[in-house]
């Protein structure tokens, strides 16, 4: 679900119907009555789901898997005919849609095609990107495309700060492509998207924090928010990437001077109960921490996506993440609610 902010809360809200209001209270439901008889129940179908573009990315940024080309699964681009089938297959449930997972989401030629299908059914839909591809042209045709939520990743205020994470990144074109859907968005007279600058505080750029919240005002997007970052050997962090300032890290020290995730991992997920994330090649996975698709839920090509939703691998995992969370891999750097700071 999103965090939705008040500026666009009444958009968030016209896509409630009576039935995504009711698979929603089953879903919510349905995870408490798991906490409570510390078993899974599973009621009802994801009100969130992550669709992934692209794996291919134009950046190459040291803790991500696209950027590194580190991934071990194949890479590819999301195909239109695919998004639409199962789009029409689970939108009368779906509240909120993502368009990321991996790689840079414009990259995809039939990306805008895709948001507005799924604008088109009443879908939430939102979007994250490192804005080097928003032209004009783009520009007006994202806020054509009726999309709800645009997400700017935006590392830095000055190039030398920008691209110490950001590696290949012109900050020039970050904030130019910003500022072309903040003027388009004014053009056509529309409220959305909801256009907020994120800024991923490492140890690089910590100190411009007061300098990014001025910038946002100056270009003039909805906000600006900070990201922790996730640091795949924080033991160790090889790229000195985890700012000195522990409000916005995952990771907090320990009496011997050693970097430790703050959270506990307690045996729940509420990201297990809500959404999933579906790869370019129709992968189903539990959640964005599963980069790499090892946890391999069911396959869209094959099945549809309730039978997917509710098969033996999904209760196995559910099964297996309430015994004992902090043995599954993905789990163990997770952020859940602590990530995201205005």
């Amino acid at each position: 679900m999103p965090e939705v902010n008040y500026n666009d809360s009444i958009n968030f809200l016209k896509k409630l119907t009576l039935r995504r209001v009711w698979n929603a209270s089953k879903v919510v439901f349905s995870f408490y009555v798991s906490r409570i008889v510390r078993k899974p129940v599973q009621w009802g179908l994801p009100v969130s789901i992550s669709f992934e573009p692209t794996t291919s990315c134009n950046l190459r940024c040291p803790e991500c898997p696209s950027g590194l080309r580190d991934f071990t699964r194949p890479t590819g681009m999301l195909k239109k005919d695919f998004f639409r089938q199962t789009i029409d297959d689970i939108y009368k449930d779906l509240l909120y849609l993502i368009f990321y997972f991996q790689g840079e989401p414009y990259l995809n030629k039939d990306f805008l095609d895709m948001v507005k299908y799924a604008s088109a059914k009443g879908i939430y839909t939102a979007t994250s990107t490192n804005a080097h591809y928003l032209t004009d042209e783009v520009a007006r045709k994202t806020i054509e495309s009726g999309l709800d939520r645009l997400i700017i990743s935006i590392d830095g205020t000055t190039q030398e700060v920008y691209q110490q994470y950001r590696v290949g990144g012109k900050i020039d074109k970050v904030i130019e492509g910003a500022k072309n859907i903040v003027k388009w968005k004014k053009e056509l007279k529309s409220k959305t998207p909801f256009v907020f600058f994120q800024f991923l505080v490492v140890k690089p750029n910590e100190h411009q924090i007061e300098e990014i919240k001025k910038l946002g005002k100056e270009v003039g997007v909805d906000e600006v928010r900070f990201k922790t970052a996730q640091i795949y050997d924080y033991e160790n962090d090889p790229n000195n990437l985890i700012p000195l300032n522990e409000k916005f890290s995952r990771y907090k020290r320990n009496n011997e001077g050693k970097h430790e995730a703050k959270n506990k991992l307690a045996n729940h997920c509420w990201k297990l109960w809500q959404a999933n994330v579906i790869t370019w090649d129709g992968m189903v996975v539990p959640c964005c921490f599963d980069k790499d698709a090892s946890h391999r839920l069911g396959n869209l090509k094959h099945q549809s996506f309730k039978e997917i939703w509710e098969n033996d691998n999904y209760k196995q995992f559910r099964k297996e993440l309430m015994s004992s969370r902090k043995n599954i891999d993905i789990c163990a750097n997770c952020s859940e609610g602590i990530s995201v700071w205005k």
